[in-house]
């Protein structure tokens, strides 16, 4: 039976250490960080996503801003909204939620975004410092994974890791990094050989038969069977979707799996707190280069 690695465990314990730092960046440099997200429409699931970061936010003792515009905005109103907020000196990181309507130019707003401010790590400037391995923010559901395996003990130097999934939100940079000497302290949480695999992929069962580590992130409801895993492996499920009872399930058929696999994370609690608490890190982390 595999080790349950709680997402939501480990960032509770993830804010309570960085609600200290914020508390000691606050006293020393007499502004609070502050996170604006951008919401435009009214799409339920986007809703809730930034609802949760706000209230994280407030948590750990940073603010954070609302800007709305409706579902008809255009990419100008857009890009006039993101400027202003680039310019505002009291706004430290900057999150414009994703997806955007159809009529909107997502990538023409992601880069207008100043990449100091970018704690989502889409602007082209912090993808290719990443790929340097000189991060000046670590994209946020890759961080979050990445922290899970450091934290749940799971050793990644020397070991395969296969990524189910090449969107560049989670798989590509999620590849990089754990590819890289590792920036951790504990010296974990890298030089691990990895397998990119995604839809086009020639018997992909054979390859997540080999892994050590196996992240799934490819948005098909458990998608990963008992008979695709290692015995032992590390499973990361970074699916949310939701099954035929309508109830919320990832890209990994939890039970059988769990059975085979040594580490495992559940869904929901595994890697969306994560993904939140990164996002939180950044904003720290963009306050600490704004003030300085």
């Amino acid at each position: 039976m595999a080790e349950i690695i709680s997402g939501k465990t480990l960032a509770a314990q993830m804010r309570g250490e960085l609600s200290a730092e914020v508390a000691e960046f606050v006293m020393n440099n007499a502004a609070v960080p502050c996170l604006a997200a951008v919401l435009v429409g009214d799409n339920p699931a986007s809703e809730v996503y930034v609802r949760n970061k706000r209230r994280a936010c407030e948590a750990v003792g940073m603010e954070s801003q609302l800007h709305r515009l409706p579902t008809a905005a255009t990419t100008e109103e857009l890009l006039t909204l993101v400027s202003k907020l680039n310019k505002d000196a009291a706004v430290h990181g900057i999150l414009v939620q994703l997806p955007l309507p159809p009529q909107v130019d997502t990538d023409r707003v992601l880069r207008a975004v100043r990449p100091a401010k970018d704690v989502d790590a889409f602007h082209p400037e912090n993808v290719g410092l990443l790929v340097q391995g000189q991060p000046r923010f670590l994209p946020c559901t890759p961080a979050g994974v990445q922290q899970m395996l450091i934290r749940g003990g799971v050793p990644l130097a020397g070991r395969h890791a296969v990524v189910i999934g090449r969107s560049h939100i989670v798989g590509r940079p999620l590849s990089i990094m754990l590819s890289q000497p590792p920036k951790h302290p504990s010296g974990e949480g890298g030089n691990a050989t990895v397998t990119l695999c995604h839809s086009r992929t020639a018997d992909l069962s054979s390859i997540t038969r080999q892994a050590d580590v196996l992240i799934v992130a490819i948005g098909k409801a458990r998608f990963l069977t008992a008979d695709m895993v290692k015995p032992g492996a590390a499973v990361i499920d970074v699916g949310t979707n939701r099954g035929e009872d309508g109830r919320l399930v990832g890209d990994v058929d939890y039970g059988p799996v769990s059975q085979a696999a040594g580490w495992i994370t559940p869904v929901p609690g595994g890697v969306g707190p994560m993904t939140i608490t990164m996002l939180l890190f950044n904003t720290l982390a963009a306050a600490r280069g704004l003030e300085s």
